[in-house]
């Protein structure tokens, strides 16, 4: 073998070795990225078992939460109505009260609803019906040995007993929900709404000092705040008594259901919720604007219908309304159809 060829040889060697030691360095660094990787992939499986526990736990304790609080939701519900009748579940039926300002407080040790009106809403249409109870309305308070009437109940047992005594006057019909609300808390609702435009029948002055309510309204069609709305209402005109205050009150009504489903309330629902939240009483417990456009999202367009309790004044005591028992079993299957159980159930 010649020098040539044993050079030849040599480079051979040399380049095999250099390929070999590249070969190496590209495994090192190839080992050295794929154990990065892997450190990484594990810290990150780590971090996710970490956070999934956390995660889970989180879920259990938020469940938990949820449900203990609705638990106790039930629970108050359960303490205030009593049992509800299944015939009603497919509706809501809140109870609607609106306070006097207080003024006789120290007489009757107590305040009183001066507005008394129960909203129905069929679950499936979205139709709402309102029925209107007279103040006036002589009943007996359950649990109690005592009657009167019917805004004295307020009086005696608050909002629960208003409740109880509205359903057995209706004949057991199951009231789901109830909304208490004072005549501050009212006034800032209307004008948060930008007052409501009504037709006044006539004109209505008035003055009471010892309340402060004070009514100065003339006839014609126009544009109310709250304050005047109030005085509107509460106006009791000595010709018509109660009944015309019902019927003030069943426009005031329609007029308020078509203001509320219009576009313009949307941008004051933040408003209205915080309004309803920290100035009003309610069995609802939950109020924010997205509650309050889905609920206006689920009620019907149509016009709602609107009823007085039927009765007469008493004989003796012009002041006092006397139930009639036969036309409120009558009102009530026409507000909720035994049809619509049947119906229902095939």
């Amino acid at each position: 073998m010649d020098d040539r060829e044993r050079d030849q040889i040599s480079i051979t060697r040399a380049n095999i070795e250099r390929k070999r030691r590249a070969l190496r360095r590209r495994r090192r660094r190839a080992l050295v990225r794929l154990t990065g990787v892997l450190l990484v992939l594990a810290a990150l499986l780590a971090a996710l078992l970490v956070a999934g526990f956390a995660l889970v736990r989180f879920g259990v304790h938020t469940y938990y939460e949820v449900q203990s609080r609705y638990s106790g939701y039930l629970e108050r519900q359960q303490a205030w109505r009593g049992e509800t009748d299944p015939r009603f579940d497919g509706y809501t039926n809140v109870l609607i009260l609106g306070l006097d300002d207080g003024a006789d407080a120290a007489e009757d040790d107590g305040r009183r609803a001066d507005t008394v009106l129960l909203l129905s809403s069929d679950n499936q249409t979205g139709k709402v019906r309102f029925l209107s109870i007279p103040r006036d309305t002589w009943i007996h308070y359950p649990g109690t040995q005592q009657g009167g009437r019917i805004s004295g109940a307020y009086t005696v047992g608050g909002p629960s007993m208003m409740v109880r005594a509205v359903s057995n006057l209706l004949g057991g019909v199951s009231i789901h929900q109830y909304v208490v609300v004072d005549t501050k808390a009212f006034a800032d609702l209307i004008d948060q709404l930008g007052g409501i435009d009504l037709y006044v029948e006539g004109d209505m002055d008035y003055e009471d000092p010892a309340s402060g309510l004070t009514i100065h309204l003339k006839r014609g069609y126009q544009h109310l705040d709250g304050r005047q709305v109030q005085g509107y209402l509460r106006y009791r005109s000595p010709e018509m008594g109660d009944t015309g205050r019902v019927q003030r009150q069943q426009k005031f009504v329609r007029v308020l259901y078509n203001k509320l489903l219009q576009m313009g309330t949307i941008p004051h629902l933040p408003e209205i919720a915080s309004i309803l939240r920290e100035e009003v009483d309610t069995s609802a417990e939950i109020f924010d604007a997205a509650h309050l456009a889905n609920v206006l999202r689920g009620i019907s367009r149509e016009q709602p219908e609107t009823k007085m309790l039927p009765g007469a004044p008493a004989q003796d005591d012009d002041t006092v309304w006397v139930p009639d028992e036969d036309a409120i079993r009558a009102c009530v299957q026409e507000f909720f159809p035994e049809e619509k159980e049947t119906n229902e159930d095939s």
